[in-house]
């Protein structure tokens, strides 16, 4: 049987690179599940490799997309058949940007009812990254302070969300006031416009020329070198992503503040973890989402599948911070 799929065959512009094609159905074998797609949504994440960004560690041609909603189809000969049927998160196996995908049914993870398609598509890649940030790497406390930087973003909001579950004080920062309301309501102690406000300047008059203990980067370049001096000795900037294309000064932190660097990769996590505290990790965030403690952004946009490009336009146009886009 015949599936749609997208492929990468050479890094560059996605909107050039991606190709819409026809892949053949395998039947899933050993502990193996395979998971009719319905919903992925459209993350930074999913595009900046396809660019190049981490050509070191990913093997062309490649299907792109790390997370989304399905319906199990079919099980391998040692996988549970009570799986068939279940809503799941299809994580950690193929790309998700295809009609099925296959991975292994230690990694599916089952969906409450009470959690929409559009919510439950987006529940890897930001949500677990900002949860294992505060109560894994950080293990932030409610005396501390941190700094977050493109707080607008999906992962921004969630972390500053995070913020007012555990009693942390987060300050956002944005590169201009669209959504400095949305964060203060969500929980954010303070919003800097960084292109209007001198951001290190700023933050010392905020902590009382203290500086914040934590700071958290998913820019680089000069914005996330900033960062740095904005913390205090002995505290800890972690970097998360590169949204600017161009990776931080490590050379000219080391040599001028006394901050830990981290860098964080959830794959990295991924491999250490063991199953059970794998799904025990995402009922923690089912939690929260059921509880109405933490929400995930509403949809802007959906387009099929073959659709990608157009997809993608939209998704890095303008409008991009007001909701997010997904295919179906």
């Amino acid at each position: 049987m015949k599936t749609n799929c997208i492929r990468c065959y050479e890094f560059g512009d996605p909107k050039e690179v991606l190709k819409v094609e026809q892949k053949e159905r395998q039947a899933p074998i050993n502990d193996e599940v395979l998971v009719r797609m319905l919903l992925r949504p459209i993350n930074p994440s999913d595009l900046i490799p396809i660019t190049g960004a981490y050509s070191h560690r990913i093997s062309l041609p490649t299907i792109p997309g790390y997370e989304g909603v399905g319906i199990v189809e079919d099980v391998g000969p040692n996988a549970s058949k009570e799986l068939i049927g279940k809503r799941v998160l299809a994580l950690r196996g193929e790309g998700t940007w295809q009609d099925f995908v296959t991975t292994s049914s230690d990694f599916v993870v089952q969906v409450p009812h009470s959690i929409d398609d559009y919510t439950a598509a987006q529940l890897y890649i930001n949500p677990l990254t900002a949860w294992l940030l505060c109560t894994e790497v950080l293990k932030l406390q409610p005396e501390d302070s941190l700094l977050v930087n493109a707080c607008s973003s999906a992962i921004g909001r969630i972390l500053v969300q995070l913020s007012k579950i555990i009693g942390f004080r987060l300050i956002a920062v944005t590169r201009n006031d669209a959504h400095k309301e949305d964060l203060l309501k969500l929980g954010a102690s303070n919003v800097i416009n960084s292109s209007e406000t001198p951001l290190y300047q700023k933050v010392m008059s905020l902590t009382n020329g203290q500086g914040v203990n934590y700071a958290i980067d998913s820019i680089g370049g000069p914005s996330g070198t900033e960062l740095a001096y904005c913390i205090q000795p002995q505290g800890t900037l972690v970097t998360i992503g590169l949204l600017s294309g161009i990776p931080i000064d490590w050379r000219k932190i080391s040599n001028e503040t006394n901050i830990q660097i981290k860098l964080f990769h959830l794959r990295h996590w991924n491999k250490q973890v063991s199953a059970q505290t794998w799904q025990e990790t995402f009922k923690n965030l089912f939690s929260l989402i059921v509880d109405r403690k933490l929400t995930l952004m509403e949809p802007q946009a959906t387009f099929e599948l073959t659709e990608v490009n157009k997809a993608i336009s939209f998704a890095e146009s303008q409008l991009k911070n007001k909701g997010k886009v997904f295919l179906k």
